[in-house]
């Protein structure tokens, strides 16, 4: 019986992890490319930011009602539905040019993305318990960092051989596959609901005032847990992503050079952020795996929480060295905690909730990343690049405070 289900456990991770990592291979190729081949895609400098950023804005509505529906209806159908919006996306890329095709373009690949993310965290949710819910989720948001590291550096090298054009219609045929892989062989999840966190039997019928305090503590439990997403997008995704290639053209001009070799600095950048979303994606699944064995995913935020505080105040060193370690400790922050709060969220309430819940917890984590980045450039106005990491470590330090209180529950 172990063994069979453990067989259908991998049946579903796997599709969704490998349709989930190839969807995300045309957006992250578009920030990668996009900036440097307006040209090619028929649209001015002016308008990269709001391309790119299109997608991020258009998901903040979506989110809720999403998720709400999400949880009513068969998983397989949802989820597989948006991944083939993704690959009209991406489609729309390659052989579109001009800002409205882009920025429909960029529209349908925030509505896309909506589905493919509560739509797959929330399978991810059905087939899991409490014992394995952050092992599972874990396993599931590698797939998600793997496209996500992986398809800045796939656009980059296919535009540089092929152009851009090309390179967007390999990315589209690949998302294709992964949409293929989900819609035959991923089964229906929805009646699996592995989650068994109800309020007790014998506390709803005998003890109305202990189950309107259960519902109190969990209700302010998951607002932490979303206070936890919120704190990560936003230093990670909204502060370091932001301003990390700032950080280190202030430092070492437009190239370094090394034993005679001159790197630019925009590709020394590049490696940098491509290292953290490895690291976080190496994190994820391990920190879920450790707060599954311990039964106290808090205790394993607040670990995570202070790798994020020393790593952001590392990099206001702005030594090699510091540099370095600081991304290494951010990365582990974002990966445990990504990961953490979606686990912790899917285990609070009952499970035929799950969708909502998720669909909350990911409208508020889109809000703090596309707040961070004006957030970031408003405090060097005021407090140069120090303060703005400093204002990550600080704000990592009071979460930490709140996810101590919990560990302790």
């Amino acid at each position: 019986m172990h063994k069979s289900q453990s067989i259908s456990t991998l049946r579903v991770l796997l599709p969704i992890s490998i349709g989930t990592c190839l969807s995300l291979l045309g957006d992250t190729s578009l920030y990668t490319v996009l900036p440097t081949h307006i040209t090619e895609a028929g649209i001015l400098l002016a308008n990269v930011g709001i391309l790119l950023s299109a997608n991020r804005w258009v998901r903040l509505p979506l989110n809720g009602p999403a998720g709400f529906l999400i949880e009513r209806w068969p998983r397989k159908p949802v989820f597989v539905l948006a991944l083939f919006l993704g690959v009209i996306s991406t489609t729309l890329y390659a052989v579109t040019n001009g800002f409205w095709p882009l920025f429909v373009a960029r529209l349908l690949w925030g509505i896309a993305w909506v589905g493919i993310w509560i739509g797959g965290n929330t399978i991810v949710m059905d087939i899991s318990t409490h014992e394995n819910r952050g092992r599972r989720v874990g396993i599931y948001q590698m797939g998600f960092f793997i496209g996500a590291g992986g398809g800045a550096f796939l656009g980059g090298v296919l535009t540089d051989l092929f152009g851009y054009h090309t390179a967007m219609g390999v990315n589209a045929a690949l998302s294709l596959a992964g949409a293929l892989l989900a819609l035959i062989f991923l089964p229906e999840t929805r009646m699996w609901l592995g989650n068994t966190n109800l309020v007790p039997v014998e506390v709803q019928e005998t003890n109305p005032v202990h189950t309107r305090q259960f519902y109190r503590t969990q209700l302010s439990e998951m607002a932490s847990a979303t206070a936890l997403l919120a704190v990560t997008r936003l230093a990670q995704a909204g502060f370091l992503i932001a301003t990390f290639g700032l950080l280190l053209q202030q430092n070492y001009g437009e190239a370094i050079s090394f034993s005679g070799m001159t790197v630019g600095v925009a590709t020394l950048t590049g490696l940098g952020l491509a290292m953290t979303t490895f690291v976080a994606m190496i994190t994820a699944p391990i920190s879920g795996s450790l707060a599954d064995r311990t039964h106290n995913r808090w205790r394993v935020a607040v670990g995570g929480l202070v790798f994020g505080a020393v790593g952001y105040g590392l990099l206001t060193f702005r030594a090699p060295a510091a540099i370095i370690a600081g991304l290494i400790g951010t990365s582990i922050a974002a990966g445990t905690n990504t990961n953490l709060s979606t686990s912790l969220m899917g285990g609070l309430g009952p499970p035929n909730q799950q969708g909502r819940r998720l669909g909350i917890l990911f409208t508020v984590g889109d809000l703090a990343s596309a707040v961070g980045p004006p957030l970031a450039y408003w405090l060097m106005a005021t407090t140069q690049l120090e303060g703005v990491y400093w204002t990550a470590t600080g704000v990592c330090v009071l979460m930490g405070g709140v996810t101590m209180r919990w560990s302790k529950r």
